[in-house]
């Protein structure tokens, strides 16, 4: 899957593309909201992990930017700014959650995989389809007639 990462913070960007790409997405990214803007409107992607504190244009403009547009894409903001009038304002703008830095790898990880099973209409972790069922959170695989792999 492919996501748009928006951080001005060229170190954790870093960190950030590599735990992503770890675990099988394909990160674009950006350090403004001006090209934030524009690439998020130019390319579909599953989801978008924006932070708000960006030069040029902030998180939050960029993001009403895109619902004014009708864009539905999964935002997730991931931002040093972890108030609760902040949260509040980020989720009103059209953010489907909000992460307040410093956070844990695994707990982004699995913040951006809830968004994007309930974007596309699903509540579990286990997707079936022609009797084999993946487990994602147990990390299995069922095969007609066999047992957890």
């Amino acid at each position: 899957m492919r996501l748009l990462l928006v951080e001005d913070d060229r170190r954790l960007a870093a960190r950030l593309i590599r735990l992503l790409r770890e675990h099988g997405y394909i990160v674009d990214h950006v350090a403004n909201g001006v090209d934030a803007a524009f690439k998020g409107a130019e390319q579909p992607y599953a989801i978008v992990l924006l932070d708000l504190g960006l030069p040029g244009r902030s998180g939050i403009d960029v993001l009403r930017s895109w619902r004014a547009q009708g864009m539905a894409v999964p935002v997730l903001i991931l931002t040093a700014r972890d108030n609760w009038p902040d949260r509040v304002e980020g989720l009103r703008a059209g953010a489907d959650d909000y992460l307040g830095k410093p956070f844990q790898p695994e707990e982004l990880l699995a913040r951006i995989e809830a968004i994007i099973r309930r974007h596309h209409g699903h509540t579990s972790a286990r997707l079936s389809v022609a009797g084999v069922t993946l487990d994602a959170d147990a990390r299995t695989v069922e095969l007609p007639g066999n047992k957890a792999q």
